[in-house]
């Protein structure tokens, strides 16, 4: 486990470090970053950068040198002076060759949101495990509303490594629930989930009953709490994805498989039969609206059979920001509650959604 963890570190610190390109070489979905940029010139070049019109040739370029502002769409990328439409899959992932932006960009990955206000119908007083020595004894004082807040982030290490496909994705993912109504216990942070994985991501197009396959992809993926006993919590896995879209939807079946750890070392041996062994993502856009719905299960049957869903809602409040409301029930919303059951409800402002 400690080199995995090693390996997550490192992949998350690569993902940190390539934020220093960010601002000059932001992605097409993140193009509304070009607009915090103080210098006209360099602002210029943002957008310019993000939509590839950096690609046309000189001529073009010198059509109109008088022009002050340019219009662009976040969907599209001029390529060839031609407008050619990005899918959800490949404006997440740079699939096709012109939509490829080269290697140590910072890229929005899972949601990244703040959520003030987070209600749970029941709070994991009790944390268990199975595993010797992970049972809290004393019942823990805790508010049924907290809030939390999620960051995710990834980048593109290396590219084409197979002619023009495949590419390797560094990905880390941070989300807390922080007790910060809870005045009488010192407003602790309840739960922190680190999450870093690397991934080789393959663009692929085929069609499946009116849907596009776009993508399928493998990985390693370490999941932890980073406490002590008797709160410790975490797993290692191999995942698999594969895409699929059609105008407006996205569907991501992710599969994995827990790497065995040795009994002395497992915090949470049962953790599959209640945070499951694949999941299925949805998500479908109406205008500037995002729903998005995740199904786990453990694809098991009588007592080791559970599972999760989680419904999520971004949608436009004013300029950039955008509201958030989200909805769990079943198993596992964080590490701590593997194996606990309630039903949570967020609301907040979200920063940067899936799609």
């Amino acid at each position: 486990m400690t080199s995995i963890r090693t390996a997550g570190a490192l992949g998350a610190y690569a993902c940190l470090h390539a934020g220093i390109a960010f601002a000059q070489n932001p992605s097409p979905i993140d193009i509304r970053a070009c607009a915090g940029i103080e210098t006209d010139s360099q602002r210029l070049l943002c957008y310019d950068k993000a939509v590839g019109r950096d690609q046309l040739p000189q001529a073009a370029k010198r059509e109109d040198p008088s022009a002050k502002s340019v219009s662009v769409d976040i969907a599209t990328r001029n390529s060839q002076d031609v407008a050619r439409p990005l899918s959800l899959l490949d404006s997440r992932w740079e699939l096709s060759p012109e939509s490829k932006l080269g290697t140590f960009n910072l890229r929005g990955y899972k949601p990244t949101y703040a959520l003030p206000f987070f209600g749970s119908s029941k709070q994991n007083t009790r944390p268990h495990s199975p595993a010797p020595d992970h049972t809290v004894t004393t019942p823990q004082k805790l508010e049924n509303v907290e809030a939390k807040f999620q960051i995710s982030l990834k980048t593109k290490v290396a590219e084409n490594l197979f002619d023009d496909n495949g590419d390797i994705w560094v990905g880390y993912t941070q989300s807390s629930r922080w007790q910060v109504y809870n005045q009488d216990n010192s407003r602790p942070f309840r739960e922190t989930n680190y999450e870093p994985e690397a991934l080789l991501v393959f663009n692929t197009n085929y069609q499946v009953f009116g849907w596009t396959g776009r993508l399928a992809g493998i990985g390693i993926n370490h999941q932890s709490n980073g406490r002590a006993d008797p709160l410790s919590r975490s797993w290692n896995r191999v995942v698999a994805d594969v895409g699929f879209e059609r105008e407006g939807w996205t569907v991501m079946l992710r599969p994995w498989w827990r790497i065995p750890e040795d009994r002395k070392d497992d915090d949470n041996p049962d953790i599959q039969d209640y945070m499951g062994r694949g999941e299925i993502q949805v998500v479908h856009e109406i205008g500037r609206q995002e729903f998005g719905l995740t199904a786990r299960h453990s694809f098991r049957t009588g007592d080791r059979s559970h599972g999760s869903l989680r419904g999520t809602w971004s949608f436009p409040v004013a300029g950039n920001l955008r509201g958030y409301l989200e909805v769990f029930n079943g198993y596992g919303e964080s590490l701590i509650d593997y194996n606990h059951r309630a039903t949570y409800l967020g609301l907040g402002v979200s920063l940067l959604d899936w799609y």
